[in-house]
């Protein structure tokens, strides 16, 4: 009994161990969540990096952006009349020399200082042979319009047709693109962007801008600033935004200035580029024909250049001068009826303190007078002092609401005197909206002109 006693009890105390069954479809159901839940953490771990990496690169490596340069044009200079030009190819000695043999030298002469040759003057003789040279055969009429057409061709580097486009719903709600355009001229460059001057008339209402260059390269351009006085816009483009083949050249073709202002112009040979008559790429011939035109605006008169080339009413684009300067941009409406289809322009002299401000988007400081110079007779004959004659103020502009009225003379400004109006006009260009001036003015009182101060806080225009 005692033996069966023990073997019940060590039936007792033993136990069977069974290994749990391997549960393979939650096995495989883990290892898919692992394997998913390392995909996405890779894949959140690259975008990541991607998003982070530039932001954290220029955190550790800061690069200088390319800033807006101010634009500034050369200052103006008096360019060789066509007679220096003539008398420039002459010899400087007499044209008949009376020839005298030449001292044998007993010592050596003491230096003489050199004085400055006298300008040749041209006699009618002279004149004659030169142009006695110039063959007027049917070959050289040839060759004087190749080469014209030629030096033209070249000159297609500046130039820019401007199309502004516009979209228009119809009566059966059909969306149609109307088109509008004129030519622009490439006046200069501010590190990031390439400034075109073009008339603002054609392209105002326009809802896109595309400027296509002399390679028919095209690009979009948006309006910098508008100049209400002479109707001219400047339009920009990101240097990055042109041709390869533009970006390629070692200079951009940005036009040079010529110089209007001064002497006459009349009787010097020109080119008319963009569309002088009308339509795109069209060129003009001929000569300046008067340069004496005064144009009388608010603060700032312009030099009209008047020329006998004939051209549509709606032409625009630039005169362009026989050494490649540009002379003046082409304004219509100008002259009276008989003169409507002659191609007229501002000087560019006179135009160019407008299209600097213009060209870096800064409003223009506004005083609002028109006026002239005070001739000589005028001052020898009624004892009108010298300086800007304000001959009419604009209503409620700064000079009328501080009581400047027609008459006066301005004869300084702060610590600038002022001769004529000219001068007057480049001390306001000089200033800002907001600026307070003080203006001394000459003011008639029975016989005498007596001297007055006005304080005066400038308005602003664009």
């Amino acid at each position: 009994m005692p033996d069966l006693e023990q073997k019940n009890q060590n039936d007792f105390m033993v136990e069977k161990i069974k290994v749990k069954p391997v549960n393979k479809k939650k096995l495989i159901r883990r290892t898919l969540i692992t394997i998913s839940m390392a995909i996405i953490f890779g894949m959140v771990a690259c975008v990541t990096f991607l998003v982070l990496e530039p932001v954290i690169s220029n955190w550790l490596n800061p690069e200088e952006e390319p800033q807006v340069e101010m634009v500034v044009f050369p200052e103006d200079r008096e360019e060789m009349s066509p007679q220096d030009m003539l008398a420039e190819n002459l010899p400087t000695e007499s044209p008949s020399p009376s020839p005298s043999p030449a001292p044998e030298p007993e010592e050596e002469p003491a230096e003489v200082p050199e004085e400055t040759p006298a300008p040749v003057v041209l006699g009618e003789e002279q004149v004659q042979k030169i142009l006695d040279r110039v063959v007027l055969d049917l070959d050289g009429y040839k060759e004087l319009y190749n080469a014209l057409g030629g030096y033209a061709e070249s000159l297609r580097r500046y130039m820019v047709t401007v199309t502004a486009l516009t979209s228009n719903i119809d009566w059966l709600d059909s969306v149609q693109e109307s088109k509008n355009q004129c030519s622009g001229v490439i006046i200069n460059e501010n590190g990031m962007e390439l400034l075109i001057l073009a008339d603002y008339s054609a392209i105002g209402s326009a809802e896109r801008l595309v400027l296509t260059f002399y390679d028919d390269s095209q690009a979009e351009a948006q309006i910098k600033q508008v100049n209400a006085a002479t109707n001219l816009a400047v339009l920009s483009v990101p240097l990055e935004n042109l041709s390869e083949g533009i970006k390629a050249e070692e200079t951009l073709p940005i036009v040079q200035f010529g110089y209007s202002s001064g002497r006459s112009l009349a009787g010097t040979p020109v080119v008319v580029m963009g569309s002088p008559m009308g339509t795109a790429n069209s060129v003009g011939y001929g000569i300046i024909t008067a340069s004496t035109t005064v144009l009388s605006m608010t603060d700032r008169n312009y030099r009209l250049i008047l020329t006998d080339i004939t051209g549509s009413q709606n032409a625009s684009g630039v005169i362009f001068d026989l050494q490649g300067q540009m002379l003046g941009i082409i304004t219509n409406n100008k002259t009276g009826s008989d003169m409507r289809n002659l191609i007229t322009a501002y000087g560019i002299t006179e135009l160019q303190k407008t299209v600097e401000k213009t060209s870096n988007a800064v409003p223009i400081a506004y005083m609002g007078i028109r006026g002239g110079d005070v001739p000589k007779e005028a001052n020898l004959d009624f004892g009108v002092p010298y300086g800007a004659y304000v001959e009419e103020v604009d209503m409620d502009s700064p000079a009328m609401q501080e009581g400047i009225q027609r008459g006066d003379v301005i004869t300084a400004m702060d610590d600038k005197s002022v001769s004529n109006f000219n001068m007057y006009s480049n001390i306001l260009m000089q200033m800002e909206p907001g600026q307070v001036v003080t203006v001394t003015v000459m003011r008639q009182a029975q016989d005498e002109y007596k001297e007055m101060e006005f304080s005066i806080e400038l308005g602003g225009v664009n």
